[in-house]
């Protein structure tokens, strides 16, 4: 690699920022995203590409659900061609067959995960960043300077909420992000329990908060990345963690009444929810690649529908719901 590239490639990834002035400007067609439809972490900076109108500015290569491999080799996997899997693209950019050749592009001696979303600078050749929580924070703002006003105005880490988007943060990646996975690849009864209760302990207090803010966002009126953080898990929730991952304490569409119209609102009524979320990938992703928790590979039909209509506009009617295990109960009171 060359000085500039070891400037943002480090041994745990790409940390670039496309900004006015770096070395990364916002430029129309500049950059290439890769991402799977089946990644909440992906899904993130997709969200971030539709709210903020790039997808004309941003390219897009899209990875197959499934295989993956062994231990995470060879990874990811292309089509061969467009039509082989619906909306899985081949690698517009170098016709690769394995996401692993485009980190390789970069740095020949890469040794860490081969991960999405990657963000690809056409023009230099090489990474920009591949850590999705950053790409979530400067993504938003980063093409304002070419974008319509009323585009660039959307403001996902708002000044006046900053300090409260930066206090519930932690405890969101942690204990719901994260969590569904701590309890879902644990391998012992004791490894699951010490992830799934923190998770419905999290949930229970972020659907009081949401009660309490009065919808139709986390925040309230205000539309912010909080948002486009939560809805990359929940609207896995219900189709997939609740079976694959035994996340089955409660689902959304039952105990979180709140959580549920919030979901519904943002996936039929907020333009790019419902267009980046795909659950023919998000199914067939977990429950044909984790072969030690599901090793028929066979997919649940269920849960129909995916996400529930019937919007309540009115969030005053609604009721805060609860899962009130004694052990959930017990977590939350010291959350």
């Amino acid at each position: 690699m060359t000085s500039e590239i070891h400037k943002y490639g480090t041994g745990d990834g790409w940390h670039g920022v496309i900004e006015e002035g770096g070395e990364f400007p916002p430029e129309k067609d500049r950059y290439h995203l890769y991402i799977g439809l089946f990644c909440p972490f992906a899904h993130r900076a997709n969200l971030v590409r539709h709210i903020k109108q790039l997808t004309d500015i941003i390219s897009l290569s899209v990875v197959k659900p499934y295989p993956k491999g062994k231990d995470g080799w060879p990874g990811w996997q292309f089509p061969a061609t467009d039509d082989e899997y619906p909306n899985a693209t081949v690698d517009h950019l170098f016709g690769s067959k394995y996401l692993h050749e485009v980190y390789f592009k970069d740095d020949k001696d890469y040794k860490g995960r081969y991960s999405v979303p990657l963000l690809w600078d056409k023009k230099a050749g090489r990474i920009v960043n591949n850590e999705s929580a950053e790409l979530l924070r400067w993504l938003p703002t980063a093409f304002n300077s070419i974008l319509p006003p009323e585009i660039a105005k959307i403001d996902l880490y708002p000044s006046s909420l900053r300090s409260e988007i930066d206090a519930l943060t932690p405890g969101l990646q942690s204990d719901i992000n994260s969590g569904v996975y701590k309890a879902g690849f644990a391998t012992t009864q004791e490894g699951y329990e010490k992830g799934v209760v923190p998770l419905f302990a999290a949930l229970n207090k972020l659907e009081a908060l949401l009660h309490k803010n009065g919808g139709p966002y986390v925040l309230g009126s205000t539309f912010t990345e909080l948002d486009i953080r939560v809805y990359a898990t929940i609207i896995r929730f219900d189709t997939v963690y609740v079976q694959h991952f035994k996340t089955n304490l409660g689902t959304i569409r039952h105990d979180y009444p709140v959580l549920n119209n919030w979901l519904k609102n943002l996936y039929w009524n907020v333009k790019g929810f419902k267009e980046s979320t795909d659950f023919k990938h998000i199914k067939e992703n977990y429950t044909k690649s984790h072969f030690d928790i599901n090793p028929l590979a066979i997919t649940p039909l269920g849960p129909y529908p995916e996400v529930e209509e019937g919007y309540e506009e009115n969030w005053s009617t609604l009721k805060a719901g609860r899962v009130k295990h004694p052990l959930v109960l017990d977590t939350e009171s010291k959350l």
